[in-house]
């Protein structure tokens, strides 16, 4: 037996597996996590932050956790046996997140959070996201507009275990609830789902068959409403929502939607990856942990100008 050609063959066969990993140069790799790319917000969120990271030099790992904190976790276990030197999170819950960035932590790897923040300080670097409450106030006073400042209305929640879900309803509710003739008959979780929202939106349409209006947590939801408020017959029903996508943009420029709020979800996950660089280059970002960035209203005025969540000049 040639123990010489046998050496050499286990070697160039254990070349063959190395290769046949992805490549990361050394220190260069960054981990961009989110919820499923199947919902646009999102997928521009990683879109964005990969693009900058890869313009300023860096290795990409993009990974989604579906909303799965389980998951999540493993994922962070990836980016950490991979050794990332930074992860770039759209978080899977408030709470639940918490013990895997602290994870990252631990392996001296800083996170960045995008659009949702969690329930500690001190525990990621940065949490970046949109002025929820102000776009909500922004929505709602729009809302009321469009509804005349009186009748029957609904609401649509988004995930419980998003605090973005509870910000936005109470923006809503600061403005709304200062019209006593606007009049909330039902208000119902859709899991930020189109598919639920248009289920939810149908029993609440042979419940309430006198809404005038709807105001909705996201655009997902706003969509599944509107698709069964036109399924119904009743376009005469206002439908608002909040994020700023492509597919509310369109139902607004058909006069389906009355209006949505643009969250800017590319220049917040790029700026993440900037201040990522920063934090690596600097070890500090030069801003504070917690920073929020304003919304702003799409109307039928400026849909035309708005396009996967960045409003164009």
């Amino acid at each position: 037996m040639n123990f010489t050609k046998i050496a050499c063959a286990a070697l160039l066969g254990l070349a063959a597996v190395a290769t046949s990993q992805p490549a990361f140069a050394e220190g260069k790799l960054m981990a961009i996590i989110t919820p499923s790319h199947d919902n646009p917000f999102f997928a521009t969120e990683a879109n964005a932050a990969e693009a900058k990271a890869k313009e300023l030099g860096y290795d990409t790992l993009v990974l989604v956790h579906d909303d799965d904190a389980n998951k999540q976790n493993q994922l962070i276990d990836t980016a950490i046996a991979r050794k990332a030197v930074a992860i770039i999170l759209d978080n899977a819950g408030a709470d639940a997140s918490i013990g895997a960035i602290e994870k990252a932590k631990k392996a001296g790897i800083p996170s960045f959070l995008i659009d949702r923040e969690i329930n500690k300080t001190g525990v990621a670097v940065a949490q970046i996201v949109s002025n929820n409450y102000q776009g909500a106030t922004l929505g709602g006073q729009e809302f009321v507009k469009v509804m005349g400042e009186k009748g029957a209305f609904a609401e649509l929640l988004g995930k419980e275990s998003d605090t973005n879900a509870g910000i936005r309803s109470s923006g809503y509710h600061d403005v709304i609830d200062q019209y006593p003739e606007m009049k909330m008959v039902a208000q119902q979780s859709a899991n930020w789902s189109q598919t639920e929202a248009y289920s939810k939106m149908e029993s609440i349409l042979q419940a309430h068959p006198e809404i005038k209006g709807v105001i909705s947590g996201n655009d997902t939801m706003a969509a599944g409403a509107s698709a069964a408020l036109q399924a119904a017959n009743r376009p005469d029903v206002v439908v608002v929502g909040f994020d700023g996508s492509n597919d509310v943009r369109d139902l607004i420029n058909a006069d389906k939607i009355a209006a949505t709020v643009l969250q800017p979800a590319y220049d917040i996950a790029q700026l993440a990856v900037e201040e990522a660089d920063d934090y690596l280059k600097n070890d500090s970002t030069g801003k504070p942990e917690k920073q929020s960035v304003d919304c702003v209203l799409i109307t039928k005025a400026n849909a035309s100008k708005l396009d996967n969540f960045q409003l164009k000049k």
